[in-house]
């Protein structure tokens, strides 16, 4: 099918808030959303889920008797998919299809369950059906009251833009019109912590940026998390908790916030575990095949993926030179302000690249110097990567 295929709504709860307009006024400002919590004895960074938010998940989880046992990670999924249904305008038992994946899925929810399971040799008897993967897409799906496909997978940290991927060739096959997809991730759990610092990629401690050459962040506080920063020393990954839901529609109606101008994906042949090469063929070949026979120099801004390692980061932007190499768009992040919130992290990347042409404005890291800002954004690329090198990059065409 040629028809072209749009994105009506997109709705997220993360440490930025729960509407679009406080969303993005967060992003208007120099200041991280990142904070310090305790974990097993030690003050930690990590981008959680502001006061509002919280209430608003635990008003989801008592408004009916059977999601109080549900884990963070559905609820997450639950309350952003809600809002992008009514943003969108669909009805319940439409045909849609749901696809919403997490990297870790019910993390909380297993953790507390196998420790049962360790102290009493027996296991609960929502274990098993709170904490498989599949419950998330299930779960929305009961909950919206959908006809269509329900779909829950995990590719590490790419994760919600393989379930666009999903999305988009579901309706490109004629066999729906329209797809829900995204990510949920709730990883910020003392094991968890306790995994990403055995990788030594964690942050250890926040670090006073760079000063710009206008001075505008000298007030500005620390950044634990320096994603895009080429020039760091150590690893600053912090992790964050959140999900974010876009609607996809077959055409372009009415309410169209942008068009999927390209799709890549790619995935590199592993050398370690979390390996990904020096230059990131990965991402070249992904971003290429979103390109498509597009001229590079067409696409205004890239949302990297930027985890914030010193590996990672450099890798991406090495990458991007080599496919972008007449002209490097402006580039930018946003986990400098949120943390890396693995699965569901390129769908809120993707949500800073629709508000950015929302509101024409290109969201600056502050600790980087730009030699020079959009003033039209008409294409936005999103990228994101997962543990064995599992890129996906995104092509967004503003609706003019």
């Amino acid at each position: 099918m040629n028809s072209p295929i749009s994105i009506t709504a997109i709705a997220s709860i993360s440490p930025l808030g729960i509407s679009q307009k406080e969303v993005w006024e967060q992003y208007l400002n120099d200041d991280t959303a990142l904070i310090k919590l305790n974990f097993d004895g030690t003050d930690t960074w990590v981008g959680a889920l502001g006061d509002e938010a919280k209430e608003q998940i635990l008003a989801l989880k008592e408004s009916d008797s059977k999601y109080k046992n549900l884990d963070d990670s559905v609820l997450f999924a639950l309350f952003a998919s809600r809002e992008a249904m009514k943003t969108a305008g669909w009805s319940k038992e439409a045909n849609f299809g749901v696809n919403i994946g997490s990297s870790r899925g019910a993390t909380a929810l297993f953790e507390k369950y196998f420790e049962e399971y360790l102290k009493n040799k027996t296991s609960s008897t929502l274990a098993s059906p709170t904490t498989t993967l599949g419950n998330i897409s299930s779960w929305i799906a009961h909950d919206l009251q959908t006809q269509g496909p329900e779909i829950s997978h995990s590719i590490t940290c790419s994760t919600a833009l393989h379930a666009l991927l999903n999305g988009y060739a579901w309706i490109k096959s004629g066999m729906v019109n329209k797809f829900m997809v995204g990510g949920s991730e709730a990883p910020l759990t003392p094991f968890t912590i306790a995994q990403i610092r055995a990788l030594k990629i964690y942050a250890r401690d926040a670090t006073s940026p760079p000063q710009n050459e206008d001075n505008l962040i000298s007030a500005s506080p620390g950044y634990p998390c320096q994603a895009f920063n080429l020039e760091k020393t150590q690893n600053t990954m912090v992790l964050g908790e959140g999900a974010s839901v876009v609607c996809l529609e077959q055409g372009v109606p009415e309410n169209a916030l942008a068009i999927i101008e390209g799709i890549g994906y790619a995935t590199e042949v592993l050398e370690h575990n979390i390996s990904i090469s020096t230059d990131a063929v990965c991402f070249q070949r992904s971003m290429k095949m979103a390109l498509g026979g597009l001229n590079p120099d067409e696409v205004d801004v890239i949302v990297l993926h930027a985890p914030g390692t010193i590996k990672g980061d450099s890798s991406e932007i090495k990458a991007i030179e080599k496919i972008f190499c007449n002209k490097v768009p402006f580039l930018t992040t946003n986990k400098w302000k949120i943390g890396h919130t693995f699965g569901a992290s390129g769908m809120l990347s993707l949500e800073l690249a629709l508000l950015m042409m929302q509101h024409q404005k290109a969201i600056k890291v502050p600790y980087v110097t730009y030699d020079s800002v959009p003033e039209k954004i008409s294409r936005v690329l999103v990228n994101a990567v997962g543990f064995g090198g599992n890129a996906v990059s995104i092509l967004l065409k503003r609706v003019e």
